[in-house]
């Protein structure tokens, strides 16, 4: 069992260096069973905003290029992987917990959980959105998307969002079960139940092209460098 940890300055917000060594971590876990978790009091804030909002249209499109790499990573590790959601999990931070095969969350008071990037004006890559959409498949999905909301664990319990609601214990317990199966037969099931996260050359390309400027726009970089202030 390998513990993957996202640690990193804004409440372990998704900076291209947290990324790639997510990614790296994933990668060289080969087929172990993976918890994911984050450190401190948080598992992810999101994406780093600061980051985000300082990059041109090139350099979003190396970021964002990682971003997809790390989901595809994750949501396709043959292992079982279960996140625990031991504080906020917001955006980016939720996706990567959605990537997961299970999901168990803090109910502390306090903690939240949701996808507000409709909220924040950013569009989401085809891959990430693929993973999203396949884990929230259902009436929840365009609530979850649209109303583009932070919630409480037991509401992310009622909306699919999470498992279970429990702490470290309780997620390593989950993922001590799916790990006792035989390796080959759960990485079969695992693809047979949820696909490989294959998206259209052509939609990547689009995204990557006309997409990625929309990130670039000087509307959304004063958008983000006023939440940054908050």
């Amino acid at each position: 069992m390998k513990t993957i940890l996202l640690e990193g300055p804004g409440k372990n917000s998704l900076s291209t260096l947290l990324m790639e060594h997510a990614l790296e971590e994933v990668r060289g876990a080969g087929t172990e069973p993976i918890l994911l978790t984050g450190a401190g009091d948080a598992f992810s804030a999101g994406l780093n905003l600061k980051e985000v909002a300082e990059l041109d249209v090139d350099g979003l499109r190396c970021f964002l290029g990682v971003l997809e790499r790390l989901v595809t990573a994750l949501y396709e590790h043959p292992g079982p992987t279960v996140a625990w959601v031991n504080g906020h999990a917001i955006a980016g931070g939720c996706v990567l917990a959605l990537c997961c095969d299970a999901r168990v969350m803090t109910s502390r008071d306090g903690t939240r959980i949701g996808l507000n990037e409709v909220a924040i004006g950013l569009r989401f890559p085809p891959r990430t959105f693929t993973a999203v959409s396949r884990a929230l498949a259902g009436p929840s999905l365009a609530r979850i998307i649209l109303e583009a909301g932070l919630y409480p664990a037991q509401t992310a319990k009622e909306l699919g969002m999470v498992d279970t609601l429990g702490e470290e214990a309780e997620a390593r317990a989950w993922l001590e079960r799916l790990a006792a199966h035989p390796r080959d037969a759960y990485a079969a099931a695992k693809v047979a139940v949820r696909g490989k996260l294959d998206v259209p050359a052509e939609e990547e390309k689009r995204f990557f092209e006309e997409m990625v400027p929309y990130w670039a726009a000087p509307e959304l970089k004063a958008r983000l460098k006023a939440l940054l202030k908050r």
